[in-house]
């Protein structure tokens, strides 16, 4: 088998491949053989050295990525519901980025028919993603406006199809005008363009129900102050700490970031009627109730016809650092998949 593995933080470089032997199965577990694989930001931060679970949970070195798609190619004692040569998906905490990935049966769910592997491997963290924000945390009510900011990515546009098909109304952010025909929310805003609050503004006056924000201090504060009474903003990410080139953290901008990012009072919170909720993926994985429910429903939902499809861009596995490039420039649409 080949993985990805990367012996310490760092740039592109870090990204190196390895031959190793193909592991086994245990009881309860599966061995995929690995046809595609999502890239996800998340992959990017972990090289990067930057992301607390993956110091928590593995340490250095590090074989990045949580997701990919596939066929069975073995199954352990105890798995007598798949069989060898199954389409299946995969999660996994880190270790994704391979040809060969062994996982416990609760994390391989049958391919729906509808979707290639490519189309497979790009589901899991960014359905996962938007699934848990809107559903579990947020709670909107049939007929609200969100407001979704990154709407042509991964997790955005996730986060569209799942609120259209809630009978939600959306009003998606994208950062570029090329961006602008691969949005599917209702309204969309070209903050390249125009201003971003000021058409936020006219978009739903008095403010919105749910607003999805992984940006980060560049728009935390405002996207607060955005929320209609009794709002809930629900925070995933902070891409625009990140850099957008060279592939290595700028230490002096995070740290300039992490004392601009908001803090946000208990007294204020309370006297607005207003909430912030966050949560990182990485850490549910001991939730097995919920991974199985998320991914179950929507799964269904891709074979009902109710989810479509996002937009994919594919690299060839040795490509691994030209995905994470592409990326981290914040130019990309949809999902990343590497092939096998």
């Amino acid at each position: 088998m080949r993985k990805v593995v990367v012996p310490r933080a760092g740039g592109y470089e870090r990204l190196v491949i390895q031959e190793l032997p193909t592991p086994s199965p245990g009881d309860g577990e599966v061995l995929v053989e690995v046809e595609a694989i999502g890239v996800n930001y998340a992959d990017c931060v972990v090289r990067m050295g930057l992301y607390e679970s993956a110091k928590k949970y593995v340490g250095w070195p590090i074989t990045p990525g949580f997701e990919g798609a596939g066929r069975v190619a073995a199954v352990g004692h105890g798995v007598d519901d798949l069989k060898v040569g199954d389409p299946v998906i995969v999660v996994t905490r880190f270790g994704g980025y391979a040809t060969h990935i062994v996982a416990p049966r609760g994390q391989v769910f049958r391919r729906p028919e509808v979707l290639s592997a490519a189309q497979a491997a790009g589901i899991p963290c960014v359905y996962l993603t938007a699934y848990f924000a809107l559903f579990f945390l947020a709670h909107p009510r049939s007929g609200d406006t969100l407001l979704i900011h990154s709407a042509a990515g991964g997790v955005g546009t996730a986060a569209v199809q799942l609120a259209r098909d809630a009978g939600l109304r959306t009003v998606g952010v994208v950062g570029a005008s090329h961006k602008v025909a691969a949005c599917q929310a209702d309204e969309v805003i070209d903050k390249s363009t125009s201003d971003l609050w000021t058409e936020a503004e006219r978009l739903s006056p008095e403010g919105y129900p749910v607003i999805l924000d992984a940006n980060g201090p560049s728009t935390l504060a405002q996207s607060y102050a955005h929320l209609a009474p009794p709002g809930k903003l629900v925070v995933y990410g902070f891409h625009s700490m990140m850099p957008r080139k060279g592939g290595k953290p700028k230490w002096l901008k995070l740290a300039i970031d992490y004392f601009k990012t908001p803090r946000f009072n208990p007294l204020d919170m309370t006297g607005s009627n207003r909430s912030v909720l966050a949560f990182n993926l990485s850490y549910l994985f001991d939730r097995s109730d919920i991974l199985q429910e998320v991914m179950v429903a929507v799964c269904e939902r891709f074979e009902e016809g109710r989810l479509s499809p996002m937009e994919c861009a594919t690299y060839d596995f040795e490509r691994v650092a030209d995905a994470h490039r592409d990326l981290e420039s914040a130019q990309t649409v949809g999902k990343l998949v590497l092939l096998t």
